[in-house]
């Protein structure tokens, strides 16, 4: 996602925090009642989501700091019936902060999380800076929440599309194993950030009006068209910086570090949900009717399965909804041994594939 320098929201400082004392405080392993909360990206897509996130899961804020870069700081941002003034982040942001949301890219991230640790604050970072790092728990709730336990006073958000894949698949690989997974990704906008949804609004837009257009934040373009995900091709493998994340991230929020898992991902020009074709090979044949049975009552998803009235997952109906929606699910006719399933996928890749997800990760921590 996109940074702290998205879309102007920054508050001006409400005070000068004192600075962090040398020595480091005990890592708080759960959370007070009614938290302080610091959101780091306040401005940008998934900072305003975080907001919203928090308002509506009722989330117990004590008090919400806004931090963004200098040129945002001042803005204000509305949450619970009030503005916050956004203010600037600097090194001494995180003194009496319980909680803290990073959304504002790796490199923000990797300079500004220690200090927030130090200071005696639990991260829930959205960047990659520390999804691979061993001794950083990467977390979806619902599939693998025990593992933040041992926290150190970091835990990943992950990757969007690992996010809602694996919150989906969840349920299937309590009753079988999975012994492989093929993926095609439909990415929207969102997941580049505040930026490339105005791109594509503007592309469209002009595109309706017979009007040339030159895109800027991605490399093609981007209305009434799709192209392989725009991250760095690796010259030696093919494979995308995107794919490279989502079968890494996958593998190890599922605790399946040697999971075979193929993968194609695809910029479309959607706003905001992402959909997944998946093909998963399990060890054992699991009935329609059984998968159907498992995705219905499993927390955090949504059935959207109509053969009748060919009625599956959209983006159109996924966006704004804190559900994954699950449909389209077949037996593959390519493996005659009836042990794998195909099915399609759509995320909101705002809320589950990065706020909604944060927030839900801090309130497992909150007292019980």
């Amino acid at each position: 996602m996109t940074d702290l320098l998205d879309p102007p929201a920054s508050l001006p400082p409400v005070q000068d925090a004192p600075a962090p004392s040398a020595a480091r405080p005990p890592i708080n392993r759960r959370l007070p009642a009614h938290p302080v909360v610091a959101i780091v990206g306040a401005t940008g897509a998934v900072g305003i989501e975080l907001i919203e996130s928090l308002t509506a899961r009722d989330f117990p804020v004590a008090r919400l700091k806004l931090l963004a870069s200098a040129r945002s700081a001042g803005l204000r941002l509305p949450f619970r019936g009030r503005e916050i003034v956004v203010e600037e982040l600097t090194e001494d942001s995180f003194e009496g902060v319980d909680v803290a949301f990073f959304s504002a890219g790796a490199t923000i991230s990797r300079r500004f999380v220690p200090l927030a640790v130090k200071a005696g604050a639990v991260v829930v970072d959205n960047s990659s800076a520390f999804r691979m790092d061993p001794g950083v728990p990467l977390i979806v709730p619902e599939v693998n929440a025990p593992a933040m336990a041992a926290h150190e006073g970091i835990i990943a958000n992950p990757n969007c599309v690992a996010a809602i894949l694996t919150v989906a698949l969840a349920p299937l690989a309590q009753a079988a194993r999975i012994r492989r997974l093929n993926v095609a990704t439909y990415q929207a906008a969102s997941g580049a950030g505040a930026a490339a949804m105005e791109e594509l609004r503007a592309a469209t837009g002009a595109y309706l009006d017979g009007q040339p257009f030159t895109p800027k934040v991605l490399p093609h373009p981007y209305a009434f068209n799709f192209f392989s995900h725009n991250a760095d091709v690796d010259p030696d493998t093919g494979y995308n910086g995107e794919e490279d994340k989502v079968v890494a991230e996958t593998r190890r929020i599922m605790g399946r570090p040697d999971l075979p898992v193929g993968i194609t991902c695809i910029r479309v020009p959607v706003l905001r949900a992402h959909g997944m074709a998946v093909n998963v090979e399990f060890d054992r044949p699991i009935s329609l009717e059984e998968a159907r049975q498992l995705i219905g009552v499993a927390p955090g998803l949504r059935l959207v399965d109509d053969r009748v009235g060919n009625h599956f997952p959209m983006p159109v109906e996924a966006t704004g909804q804190e559900a994954v929606l699950v449909g389209r699910l077949r037996e593959d006719l390519g493996d005659p041994s009836g042990r794998s399933l195909a099915l399609f996928i759509v995320g909101d890749q705002l809320l589950k594939g990065a706020a909604l997800n944060a927030v839900q990760i801090a309130e497992t921590l909150l007292p019980r």
